[in-house]
């Protein structure tokens, strides 16, 4: 019986070992939005859209995918006009030479009209006046003579419930993105069952006059890795499509020895040795803990591997593991810890950062080296982060930044700025350091007001758990906190320099502000923790709703969703040092 025991663990063992697993220790806990993971040194999240109803804006939009092509960054996503499979839906684009200033978004996939009549075989309803919804799971494609091809899906939604993916839609659209940023005419690429050039609104392909582009399409269609991502748009057997089953957001990566990684929702993994014509079982990565919520991998410019999801059955936090060989994952990074609050309610709407994408292997490689991976929040906004490569959690001069537009983080030299006009969410940098029980804090801040918006800074563990907080408040009072109150020690004016400096002992929880040469307070930290891990600067107070517990559909809007603050908050920080004691 013991012999038996010992086989059929050393066969676990290799089976695991050839096949894509979370060997790591480190498991998210869902009751902070950070999940108490360790953050990733120098992440920059980015708001690149910003829903708002008032300018006529959609405000579900999702999905987004990203290329990197002649020198400039390609971000899709798609959208509906209030809640996912609600039409009418259509699809954006947007650009950027360098991932932190984007352009405004151009509809390159427009509403499309269904036929009055149209059915579906086991759906009780008939489109009347309905326009179709765009879901599609791949969104670029760049081909061996460098055509860059954008791509959509209108599927076909004839209530709230149906699904835009049942393999009973329209068809795949594409158009060519051409050098001198132009974007050619729409076409159909491929058509489900019931549709054909005669009963659609846009030509087939191959009517184009363009040789290399038909050319570009051809290929497309002819690599099975690309038509894998079709899987769940197409017809049920479409003989372009390898794994006729319905798993669901493919991605994928090679291996050294050639083999190809597939992930789907659900840390759904499998292993292809012919370039996606075949595939091994398709199975739960072990050890990954994944929801309904995509999970992306790829190679990274070290020659390592990471997979970027959310590690729960909820969509927060968002986290990144890495593997040496593409198989074996350690470890569970922070690179978005933050949930904002949903400003917009409707049909499937979900909080968090989500649905995250990075560049596919023949996409585009960006030339600083980093990660990028875009992903929406709350299925409302969209973002990307800008993710250092080695991925790692050492001290490091760069900041961790969280800037949405309208709370946005500048840093020049040795100053950092936060600016605040969002009422809703706020502006954030963390600067990870060596951890220290026993350590001196300085930096200097300016307020540009003292009569409205907040700046809080906070020491935390390595898990983002705070021990002592600090805020520049609206009523022109500078305080700490202890415990469940504050405790006011002086006034602040708009405009003056103040040079804040802590002194921290984590062993007996005391801690010292001096302020421009003071000692001005000695207190408790209001929580205890083993040492100092990170400091950080934020507009706002820390969130906890959502939590495990929150409803998850939100029907309605908050109020005054569409509104902006009528001042603009700003506080700039300068000189952060640390010194162990």
């Amino acid at each position: 019986m013991r012999i038996l025991i010992v086989i059929l663990l050393c066969t676990t063992t290799v089976l695991a070992q050839d096949k894509v697993h979370y060997s790591g220790s480190t498991l998210v806990n869902v009751d902070y939005h950070h999940g108490a993971l360790q953050a990733v040194t120098g992440v920059h999240n980015i708001q690149v859209m910003r829903a708002n109803r008032s300018n006529g804006g959609w405000t579900y939009n999702h999905a987004p995918m990203l290329a990197y092509w002649n020198k400039q960054f390609y971000l899709e996503y798609l959208s509906d006009s209030i809640g996912e499979s609600v039409p009418p839906g259509r699809t954006l684009l947007l650009t950027s030479k360098d991932g932190e200033t984007w352009s405004e978004p151009l509809v390159i996939f427009p509403p499309y009209k269904i036929p009055d009549g149209t059915s579906k075989e086991g759906h009780p309803g008939v489109a009347r006046n309905l326009y179709a919804v765009m879901h599609q799971r791949m969104g670029f494609y760049v081909s061996k003579r460098n055509h860059l091809l954008v791509l959509g899906y209108y599927g076909i939604c004839l209530d709230a419930k149906d699904d835009p993916n049942d393999g009973m839609g329209i068809g795949r659209v594409v158009r060519e993105i051409l050098p001198d940023g132009r974007y050619g005419p729409i076409y159909f690429l491929h058509y489900n069952k019931a549709w054909n050039a005669g009963n659609t609104s846009y030509p087939f392909y191959t009517t184009s006059k363009d040789k290399a582009f038909v050319a570009a399409c051809n290929e497309l269609m002819a690599t099975p890795l690309m038509m894998m991502q079709w899987n769940e748009e197409a017809d049920r057997d479409d003989p372009l499509i390898p794994l006729q089953k319905n798993y669901k957001a493919f991605c994928y990566y090679h291996l050294p020895n050639h083999d190809v990684v597939g992930l789907w929702k659900n840390a759904l993994s499998a292993i292809s040795k012919d370039e996606g014509k075949t595939w091994s079982t398709v199975a739960r990565a072990p050890g990954f803990v994944n929801s309904n919520a995509k999970i992306w991998g790829q190679k990274t410019s070290d020659g390592r591997y990471v997979t970027a999801y959310n590690p729960s059955e909820y969509r927060w936090p968002l986290a990144v593991s890495v593997s040496d060989d593409g198989l074996d994952y350690k470890n569970l990074l922070l690179v978005n810890g933050e949930v904002a609050p949903m400003r917009y309610g409707g049909n499937y709407k979900s909080y968090g950062p989500q649905y995250v994408r990075g560049i596919e292997e023949g996409n585009g490689t960006p030339e600083d080296g980093k990660l990028w991976v875009t992903y929406s929040m709350n299925k409302e906004d969209i973002w990307v982060a800008r993710i250092p490569v080695p991925v790692s959690t050492r001290a490091s001069d760069e900041w961790n930044v969280y800037s949405p537009l309208w709370a946005p983080v500048k840093i020049d030299g040795d100053q950092l700025t936060l600016s605040d006009k969002d009422p809703f969410d706020y502006a954030k940098a963390e600067k990870v350091i060596t951890p220290a029980s026993q350590l001196e804090v300085s930096f200097t801040v300016t307020a540009k007001q003292n009569n409205h918006g907040q700046l809080q800074c906070e020491l935390v563990d390595k898990k983002g758990l705070p021990a002592i907080r600090l805020i520049f408040d609206a009523d022109s009072t500078l305080k700490a906190k202890a415990g469940a109150r504050y405790k006011n020690f002086m006034k602040y004016a708009p405009d003056s320099v103040y040079h804040i400096r802590l002194t921290v002992n984590t062993s007996n929880r005391f801690y010292t502000v001096n302020v421009n040469g003071k000692d001005v307070l000695t207190s408790l930290s209001f929580a205890p923790i083993d040492a100092v891990a990170g400091i950080v600067f934020r507009t706002g107070e820390p969130r906890h709703f959502p939590d495990a517990d929150t409803p998850a559909d939100v029907v309605t809007d908050l109020p005054h969703a569409n509104e902006t603050e009528i001042h603009t908050a700003i506080y700039q920080i300068q000189s952060l040092k640390t010194k162990e004691l």
